[in-house]
């Protein structure tokens, strides 16, 4: 209902989206906003223009907050925040919606910072998982292949790769970590190196002369402690 001496309502809608920067950074969100206002008798004539810009700061200051990640969920709470049925002296607010979409450059780099995020979490899982353990890329490896698959002197390779890991759990990295420990007072290779032979020789000599079972003596120019860093 109407009084005879207030304005029609009015609907303004804009003519082209307006960006609304969020809390994610590098990216915007594209807004069309249509309201519906009545002027009242006090108005003047650039009125039409100050609603948009009251509407659109709301949406600014609601936006702010947003992350661009989940944009339906980002739309509901921008409208949530417009305002509805508010007055000012020279119009009344009935009712504003903004329709939130993200620019084609802004859609891509997200859906890109999306993949890279998903890859840094599975390496992460992959590090903390499998490849801390690796007894379990062997099994890694065999889950990957139908039955049959591999031939006699594949799957001999495969045990005994899983024999040298399991060498290398018992023994090897234990004597690495205390080598590189070592190795940190030298400033050369070969003092390094001979670093190591004092180790082994003192491994000998607790065994009563000789290495212990299933223990294998790395080959030479194998010492340098970069190269053990990584899990044989």
């Amino acid at each position: 209902m109407r009084w005879p001496w207030q304005h029609p309502l009015r609907t303004t809608a804009c003519s082209r989206p307006r960006l609304l920067p969020t809390a994610t950074d590098g990216i915007s969100f594209e807004a069309v906003y249509t309201i519906v206002w009545r002027p009242r008798r006090r108005s003047y004539p650039s009125t039409e223009e100050a609603v948009r810009t009251h509407i659109h700061t709301a949406a600014l200051n609601a936006a702010a907050r947003l992350s661009a990640t989940d944009l339906p969920a980002a739309q509901d709470a921008v409208n949530a925040a417009l305002p509805h049925g508010c007055r000012t002296p020279h119009y009344r607010l009935v009712s504003a919606r903004a329709a939130l979409q993200l620019p084609v450059e802004a859609a891509d780099f997200l859906k890109q910072q999306q993949a890279d995020d998903h890859r840094i979490r599975r390496l992460r899982f992959l590090k903390t998982r499998l490849y801390d353990h690796p007894d379990l890329v062997v099994l890694d490896r065999l889950e990957h292949h139908s039955p049959g698959a591999f031939s006699d002197d594949h799957v001999a390779e495969l045990q005994r790769l899983a024999r040298l890991i399991t060498s290398c759990d018992r023994w090897w990295s234990p004597l690495m970590q205390q080598w590189e420990q070592l190795g940190h007072g030298f400033c050369d290779t070969e003092k390094q190196q001979q670093a190591m032979l004092a180790l082994l020789d003192s491994l000998k000599t607790l065994n009563g002369g000789s290495l212990p079972a299933g223990t294998t003596t790395p080959e030479p120019g194998t010492f340098p402690a970069q190269q053990w860093k990584a899990h044989p």
